[in-house]
């Protein structure tokens, strides 16, 4: 009995199998994966080009719109407007002019603003534009001064006053006045005061005395002096030949001179009689200057 246990148990032990490689092609597999990825890095390595970011910079460049045909138009226009006779025929023909510039709703609109029975006449003097702005899709406004010798008897005056105007151009370049001469202001003097040159001390006395003399030499010949008579006190084309007679030196006005190296900048005013005119012209001049051989010279 006992060895019939024993080959019981024989019969039920299995020998232990080691089984080595079953995997093998998915191994090959990983190992081919690898070994290509490898190959792909060196092969993108040797071959990369090299790249650079480009920025692109859009310029937008500001389109500049010719108004002088619309500022012939304006002015046209207001010489007409604004001048007529003291008659009904007058009157009429300045109506029938108006048909060139404004729409029927504002020649309606227009049609009793000068009447025969209103003893005063106008004539234009002078027309001036002040400025001219697009205001929308082929709109402009544009502001105007109107200068009228206006006669009322035996009395006459002249009368400055400043209107805008509303005119629209179509693609033709033709035009129209959309809006009544409507009263507006006119640019005013500015407050604005600019700095005033003033001495610093870095010009010497004997420096000051030098410098007055050589611009009292120049300035008296200047007027008159030739391009090669110039080129004895200007270098670099700095001063502009003048060629007149007419201009008689005066003298000079307040010089402030300073120095900054071995250069010398000269803020002047410079009197001219105009022999034409018997006016005495003042000019002024922001001169640069260095001593060339021993001598000043103006430069650019």
């Amino acid at each position: 009995m006992f060895q019939n246990r024993n080959k019981s148990q024989e019969k039920q032990k299995k020998p232990r199998v080691l089984s080595i490689g079953t995997r093998r092609p998915v191994v090959i597999a990983l190992w081919a994966l690898l070994i290509c990825a490898f190959a792909f890095a060196v092969y993108k390595d040797f071959t990369a080009v090299d790249t650079h970011t480009v920025h692109e910079t859009t310029v937008v460049q500001e389109e500049v719109t010719d108004t002088n045909a619309i500022e012939s138009f304006v002015t046209n226009f207001a010489k007409v407007y604004y001048s007529w006779e003291q008659s009904a025929a007058s009157i009429e023909q300045r109506t029938e002019n108006l048909k060139y510039y404004l729409t029927d709703e504002l020649l309606t609109l227009n049609v009793d603003t000068v009447r025969s029975d209103v003893p005063v006449s106008s004539k234009v003097e002078d027309v001036q534009i002040w400025s001219v702005e697009e205001i929308g899709d082929k709109v402009y406004k544009i502001v105007y001064s109107v200068s009228q010798n206006v006669i009322n008897g035996e009395e006459s005056s002249v009368i400055t006053s400043v209107y805008e105007v509303s005119v629209y151009v179509d693609d033709a370049g033709d035009m129209v006045i959309i809006q009544s001469p409507t009263i507006t202001g006119k640019p005013q003097k500015s407050g604005y005061v600019p700095e005033t040159a003033e001495p610093d001390g870095t010009v010497s006395a004997e420096e000051t005395t030098e410098i007055t003399e050589f611009l009292t030499t120049f300035f008296t010949l200047y007027p008159t002096a030739t391009e090669q008579e110039l080129s004895y006190y200007v270098s670099g084309g700095a001063l502009p030949v003048i060629g007149n007679d007419s201009y008689v030196f005066a003298g000079l006005v307040n010089p402030v001179f300073t120095k900054n190296g071995d250069a010398v900048t000269a803020n002047v005013a410079v009197q001219y009689l105009d022999q034409r005119t018997g006016m005495t012209q003042v000019s002024q001049f922001t001169l640069h200057l260095r001593q060339v051989e021993g001598n000043w010279k103006i430069s650019c």
